[in-house]
């Protein structure tokens, strides 16, 4: 007589487990992946709110460029106070420089020109990272963690090569799209005489936007073998455009 209580009893309970699973199924759905396409959207629309909306904006810029594995002693430095404008570009005000005058010059110096070429009115538009200028991919895994906030992760893969486009990976905020994070290479060299540029820029949320916080790019070449250049900004100061 127990053991038939105790069978019963069993039976009991495996029905009663097996229906609380069926109702936490029901209540608690598997949540669905991340829908790619809206996602890239995402990208696109972040990407312009910001330059749609921001009129012009300052920056302080600190340079340093670093040689043979030595990232304690930069070789140059040079600090710079950034002015965009939308209608223009940029234009640069040096503060200070000190170290190498010949890395200032082949270097630095030409880094300036190249981000005031590329942000010109008819040309920055093909640096944007769009889906008109990129194909952008998923990646699986659902968020991950970047910097204190849930991103999604994409692969990135420039529709046409240039030294200003990546091929690699961004990191955008799960709530908003915005830019966390840029890793990869620069998708064609500036020269014959250097290899593949590699480049990371970390984004913070400023007055609502995404704007570069840290950089770093590492390359080789003929004259100076391998270099690391970092960049830090701070201090921005963001006009938004009047609406009509």
């Amino acid at each position: 007589m127990k053991v038939m209580n105790f069978s019963r009893r069993s039976r009991l309970f495996q029905r009663l487990f097996c229906l609380s699973i069926a109702l936490q199924s029901v209540a608690f759905p598997q949540a669905q992946p991340p829908d790619e396409a809206a996602i890239v959207r995402g990208v696109d629309a972040a990407v312009k709110a910001r330059l749609d909306s921001i009129a012009s904006y300052t920056v302080t810029e600190h340079y340093a460029v670093y040689r043979n594995n030595d990232e304690t002693h930069p070789v140059s430095e040079m600090t710079v106070k950034t002015n965009y404008q939308r209608d223009t570009g940029k234009t640069y005000t040096i503060l200070s420089q000190s170290g190498s005058a010949i890395v200032q010059r082949l270097v630095l110096n030409s880094i300036l020109e190249n981000e005031k070429r590329i942000n010109e009115p008819g040309t920055r538009e093909s640096s944007w990272l769009t889906s008109a200028n990129y194909e952008m991919k998923l990646n699986p895994g659902g968020p991950q963690q970047m910097n204190g906030r849930d991103c999604y992760v994409l692969s990135i893969n420039p529709r046409q090569k240039a030294p200003n486009r990546i091929v690699g990976t961004i990191w955008v905020d799960s709530r908003d799209e915005s830019i966390v994070k840029l890793q990869g290479t620069a998708s064609k060299s500036v020269s014959v005489f250097t290899g593949p540029t590699q480049m990371m820029r970390q984004y913070v949320n400023v007055d609502g936007f995404a704007e570069a916080t840290h950089a770093r790019a590492t390359s080789s070449s003929f004259l100076f073998g391998q270099t690391v250049v970092t960049i830090d900004y701070s201090d921005y100061e963001i006009k938004i455009r009047a609406t009509r």
